[in-house]
């Protein structure tokens, strides 16, 4: 992603986080997505570059203001003054403040770590299972249809605002189910300006343990780190850290692994 395209992100945040943030605007935010989608010829116009921010803006309010809040039609208004690249690049900003609108709503409401946890348990019981991962992915099937198995899986196990989520990312904006929603877990760090490190274990984590490999990884990154704790029995012992890019191998298997290759 360029600068350019982060700084207008990073604008726009700024006016979503100047509105309260609910269910209603969240859920407005994606039916004017829904729209632009489409309407190409609307979606065009208000990406338009050959034509003023001002009139850009105002064809907004012309089209939307009956339709949508005060806190929606100001943040879709802020978006179409901003110089996008494509007309895609637009619906996509606006995609990104719905699903920011989720996620502050859960800060809000002190459920941020619940949904963070929810989100990523269900991302790895979707990746374990290939018939279920194929069902969701699966473009040709009905969406309504797709969205009810998720509402179905995670009824009563999970909070409102994690199967608002799931059901969300069913329209995979990034490739997959399963990148969608890690894109999801990226903002909901961002959110709390915490870093994310995927962490994997042969055996569950104490509470002391987590608290401690927390610190040390928060005290390498410079920001709070949020674990994501995956158990896997193959790894046979010790843990494997991967923050960003960066992948710490600190795992029984993986030592064999080394010393096999520099056997070979």
């Amino acid at each position: 992603m360029s600068a350019a395209t982060q700084a207008r992100q990073a604008q726009l945040d700024r006016i979503l986080d100047a509105q309260e943030p609910s269910q209603v605007l969240a859920d407005e935010l994606f039916a004017v997505v829904g729209l632009l989608e489409s309407q190409p010829t609307l979606r065009n116009a208000l990406s338009d570059l050959t034509a003023p921010e001002e009139a850009r803006q105002q064809l907004a309010a012309g089209v939307l203001a009956r339709q949508v809040s005060a806190a929606a039609l100001a943040v879709v208004q802020a978006a179409a003054g901003l110089r996008w690249a494509t007309s895609g690049a637009l619906v996509g900003a606006l995609e990104r403040q719905g699903v920011r609108t989720l996620l502050r709503s859960a800060q809000a409401a002190g459920q941020l770590d619940q949904v963070e946890e929810e989100l990523f348990r269900f991302s790895r019981i979707v990746a374990a299972d290939r018939d279920l991962r194929a069902t969701l992915e699966d473009r040709a099937a009905n969406l309504a249809g797709r969205q009810q198995v998720i509402a179905e899986l995670l009824a009563q196990k999970a909070s409102a605002i994690t199967v608002a989520l799931a059901q969300r990312a069913v329209r995979a904006t990034e490739r997959t189910f399963e990148l969608t929603l890690e894109a999801y877990l990226r903002l909901a760090a961002e959110q709390r300006r915490r870093a994310i490190a995927e962490v994997t274990v042969a055996r569950p984590l104490t509470a002391t343990q987590a608290d401690r490999l927390r610190t040390a990884l928060s005290r390498q990154v410079g920001r709070e780190a949020s674990l994501q704790v995956s158990v896997d029995p193959s790894v046979l012992g010790g843990v494997r850290v991967k923050l960003g890019d960066e992948v710490i191998e600190g795992t029984v298997a993986g030592r064999l692994q080394a010393a096999e290759r520099e056997l070979n």
